[in-house]
């Protein structure tokens, strides 16, 4: 189970918030626009970073620059 080492793993880069507006899910509790994120693992479609709750969380691509 590699997420449970991903909070102590060397952030990869880092990424700007540009926008919460989803459909399906709440973002907005736990990003906000124009706060900078530590990305620690990437895949085609998500994003893994360090959210405002101090977790790893996973989050479609599009949210981000």
């Amino acid at each position: 189970m590699i997420h449970n080492e991903w909070q102590g793993k060397e952030t990869i880069r880092t990424v700007t918030c540009k926008h919460t507006n989803a459909s399906k899910f709440l973002v907005s509790n736990v990003l906000t626009v124009g706060n900078e994120y530590e990305v620690k693992n990437e895949t085609d479609e998500f994003i893994f970073v360090v959210d405002n709750t101090g977790k790893v969380g996973g989050y479609y691509k599009t949210y981000f620059e």
